[in-house]
């Protein structure tokens, strides 16, 4: 005896009409590429906001009291950090000095703010490859690295070109690659302190002059048999109150929640991740309604010889899932893409990640599941005696 045939019903309705098909899952994909893009917009400017600290070489960060966030210019006396490397375990301290100054683009002339990063080149301050390869060029002075993911408004990065920064020559020796942020706006340079000085220590009366007595970041190594979350408290009581002591991840994360909660900026973009969700629950309403509508009389027939209201419901979750694996591939490929021309484009960080890629595959599951759920009760609300009678 042969075993009975299974009729793969949902499969059938979908591609019984093949243009259909291919609308229905346009529509699955736009709702999907809309959820990616949203997403990715937020991730990657909480990603890119915290990005400088991930790349700074060390394990505990010290800053004034006051700087809640990076964008705070607020500095604290460099002797703080003579007095933390004095403690057991601390092998390193390296100050950091940061300032935003206007830049001449080298072809328009016209002027853009870039964020200034400084530091000794005699220190691994910021270990990034084209950083690393160009420090003895970085000790000449009047020179700077420019960051090769800086906005396109800023003009060419052509090693050897001159220029002006804070309407003062500049001549850049090398690239590196990092990205923007709100702080650094248009991009990034870095130079040695002793060039910082040249061209912060003496500003006009209504700017801020700086000198390397004060720094924006201190940066402390620890040993590697050192216990840093011990030594943070340590060094939280025995240092001055006048600075905050922090290990560098929960430093980044502060940063990160900053963003997060304290601006409209989560809440704007889970808003418009949101309304694409429900983008998606609508269009995929419409394909199975329409569904059910055209096949009326055949979920009625199912009705009339003894197929349940959850066997019906079934065949409409069937076609949900068939759609999420035919709509999410597609959304996710053109993310792919665009994510990369966003960040050639702004130097924003977009990252496509394992983790993020599932959130919105389990988010585009939920939304046909809903759809079909919904849909389903046209279906229970058929009345096979109302379809045939007479």
């Amino acid at each position: 005896m042969l075993p009975p045939r299974y009729t793969p019903l949902a499969w059938f309705n979908l591609t019984h009409e093949r243009h259909r098909l291919i609308t229905s899952i346009a529509g699955v994909s736009f709702a999907v590429l809309l959820m990616f893009m949203f997403k990715g917009f937020e991730n990657a400017l909480y990603d890119s906001q915290v990005q400088l600290l991930k790349l700074l070489n060390g394990d505990i960060i010290i800053v004034n009291r006051l700087k809640y966030n990076m964008f705070v210019p607020e500095q604290f006396a460099r002797r703080r950090l003579y007095q933390a490397q004095a403690f057991d375990g601390v092998v390193a301290a390296y100050p950091l000095y940061i300032t935003n100054a206007d830049w001449k683009n080298p072809v328009t002339k016209t002027l853009r703010q870039l964020r200034v990063i400084a530091f000794n080149p005699q220190e691994s301050v910021l270990p990034l490859p084209g950083i690393q390869q160009n420090l003895e060029a970085l000790k000449m002075p009047w020179t700077a690295l420019i960051d090769d993911k800086s906005r396109s408004e800023v003009g060419s990065t052509q090693v050897g070109i001159f220029t002006e920064l804070s309407e003062q020559q500049i001549r850049l020796v090398g690239t590196f690659s990092m990205g923007t942020d709100f702080a650094s706006a248009n991009g990034n340079i870095v130079m040695s302190d002793q060039n910082f000085l040249r061209y912060f220590a003496n500003l006009a009366p209504e700017k801020d002059s700086r000198t390397l007595n004060t720094v924006d970041i201190g940066l402390l190594k620890v040993a590697p048999n050192a216990d840093v979350n011990a030594l943070v408290k340590v060094l939280r009581k025995q240092l001055p109150q006048d600075v905050s002591v922090w290990t560098k991840a929960e430093f980044v994360q502060k940063e990160r929640d900053y963003w997060q909660k304290n601006t409209s900026i989560g809440f704007v973009f889970a808003l418009l991740t949101s309304m694409s969700f429900l983008v998606g629950v609508i269009l995929v309403y419409q394909i199975l309604y329409t569904d059910v509508a055209e096949h009326g009389s055949e979920y009625a027939t199912m009705k009339a010889i003894g197929y349940n209201n959850f066997y019906l419901l079934s065949i409409l979750l069937q076609e949900s899932v068939i759609l999420v694996f035919f709509g999410f591939m597609p959304g996710f490929t053109i993310s792919l893409g665009m994510y990369s021309l966003t960040a050639n484009s702004t130097g924003l960080l977009m990252q496509m990640t394992i983790g993020r890629a599932m959130n919105i595959l389990v988010a585009t599951f939920v939304m046909c599941l809903i759809s079909g759920v919904i849909a389903i009760r046209k279906v229970q609300s058929t009345d096979p005696a109302e379809v045939f009678g007479s």
